[in-house]
């Protein structure tokens, strides 16, 4: 066959006879097709034979969009599960306070990779990479290294330094505009630039005016944490307003806090959200927001936010979403003397939450977070064939409320396979951990007589 014409040849796959949720608007689980060319979703339904495909047996698996996150600080992988007992005044004295600043480019890089992993091993096509210890240029090289190695898809949130973090009221650092007109310059690649700013709750409104002001002069969507734990409660967000700062680029993290007038101006100015309950519950942000923003028409999507912390993967978030929102409305009830006559915050309403309302609430319902025909082929298929999940009677409740990362079979990036028969295959997994590995021993070394440095951590490194 002449090189021409080999060049010009469609690769296709056909995802066969499976449970298929493809989370596009008024659709309902089938069993049925998607077919994959090149990497893009080329159909979806009950298809016929298809020339030139590779057909995958995916009768005794959900087929649904990958899971997205949309606000993780991959930065802080390697250490996960060191802050699992802390509070948030523990977790900025501690993290931001005595670790954030010993990193090195080769930390950053180490933990973004893992973390990007982690994430796609557990369903995540794509992350929010809120990277808000940038020490250095090299550092933001680092990271941005890290998500095109891991093979996802992400969005690089260009943040704010450690000693930015820790009040240094220098501006947000022009290098995000290096970026801009270098790496981060196509807004459709698979890993594109954003800015995560400080806001005013970790700054000043004249800072974030300039912080603002710098994203939308380079053309970035703005990630945001607001109303997180006590000094979320200052009315920061109506002081945005007043200053013009709201808007449809800005994706608002936790919210938790809000008063319902700094809600509804986010609503008005047609903004967008993300929410992390399992770490507010845990951590004491505040009540997870969830029903508030919602319920405003806010598009508000899911996040695991901090490994260190909670677990890595959204199923457990999904579950922890769903229980919480219930649970404030049984209660309410009960405390009336009253019952609900049906739950709030339907399964489905959930898996949306993490797949496309997700992509919307951080600008790419364009390309992923539903399988439609056009968008990028990035797609999760869970086995059924496990004791907890079959029979599957209603494969959108098996998903959010018996599913985990055991159940991910298979998931492909702009149709590319990265896991595959519960095999990771696009990265050596243990490199990758030995990497991570050395990078915590170096990290802990330097804080090993901090009473809450792990004592197993030391240990190990003593054997």
């Amino acid at each position: 066959m002449p090189r021409e014409v080999a060049e010009r040849m469609t690769n296709r796959t056909l995802l066969r006879g499976g449970w298929v949720v493809t989370m596009a608007p008024g659709s309902a689980p089938f069993r049925g097709d998607v077919l994959i060319e090149d990497d893009v979703i080329a159909a979806v339904g009950v298809l016929g034979a298809v020339a030139d495909a590779e057909v995958v047996d995916a009768r005794d698996r959900i087929v649904l969009p990958g899971l997205v996150d949309t606000h993780r600080h991959l930065w802080q992988s390697s250490l996960r599960g060191i802050a699992v007992d802390w509070t948030l005044g523990q977790y900025f004295a501690r993290m931001r306070g005595r670790l954030g600043g010993l990193f090195a480019p080769e930390d950053t890089y180490a933990a973004t990779l893992l973390g990007a992993v982690e994430a796609l091993d557990a369903g995540i096509t794509t992350v929010v990479d809120w990277s808000h210890n940038i020490n250095g240029p090299e550092h933001a090289d680092a990271a941005w290294q890290a998500l095109l190695d891991a093979g996802g898809r992400a969005v690089f949130a260009y943040g704010a330094s450690n000693a930015q973090a820790l009040g240094d009221r220098s501006p947000h650092t022009g290098d995000v505009r290096r970026l801009r007109e270098g790496v981060g310059s196509d807004d459709t690649a698979r890993v594109t630039l954003g800015m995560a700013v400080r806001g005013p709750e970790f700054s000043t409104p004249e800072l974030a005016e300039a912080d603002w002001g710098l994203a939308r002069a380079l053309g970035l969507p703005v990630t945001v944490h607001v109303g997180g734990g006590l000094r979320g409660a200052g009315r920061h967000v109506a002081d945005l307003a007043r200053r013009g700062l709201l808007g449809p680029d800005t994706t608002y993290v936790h919210a938790t806090m809000l008063a319902d007038d700094e809600l509804d101006a986010i609503a008005a100015a047609g903004g967008r959200a993300s929410v992390s309950p399992e770490v507010e519950a845990n951590m004491g942000h505040g009540y997870p927001a969830t029903m508030r923003l919602r319920a405003r028409g806010i598009p508000t999507g899911l996040s695991a936010d901090v490994c260190t912390s909670v677990g890595g993967d959204l199923f457990g978030g999904m579950r922890v979403a769903l229980a919480l929102a219930r649970g404030a409305a049984h209660a309410s009830a009960l405390a009336a003397g009253e019952a609900l006559a049906e739950v709030p915050l339907p399964a489905v309403d959930v898996l949306a939450m993490a797949t496309i309302e997700s992509a919307r609430a951080i600008g790419l319902d364009d390309r992923t977070g539903s399988l439609e025909p056009g968008k990028q082929a990035d797609v999760l298929l869970l086995r059924t064939d496990t004791p907890s999940l079959a029979p599957v009677s209603d494969p959108v409740g098996a998903v959010v409320l018996a599913s985990g990362v055991r159940e991910v079979d298979g998931v492909l990036v702009a149709g590319r396979w990265v896991k595959r028969e519960g095999r990771f295959v696009h990265r050596d997994l243990s490199a990758v951990l030995d990497r991570a590995t050395r990078s915590r021993d170096r990290l802990l070394d330097a804080v090993r007589d901090e009473p809450w440095c792990p004592p197993a951590a030391v240990s190990s490194r003593a054997r």
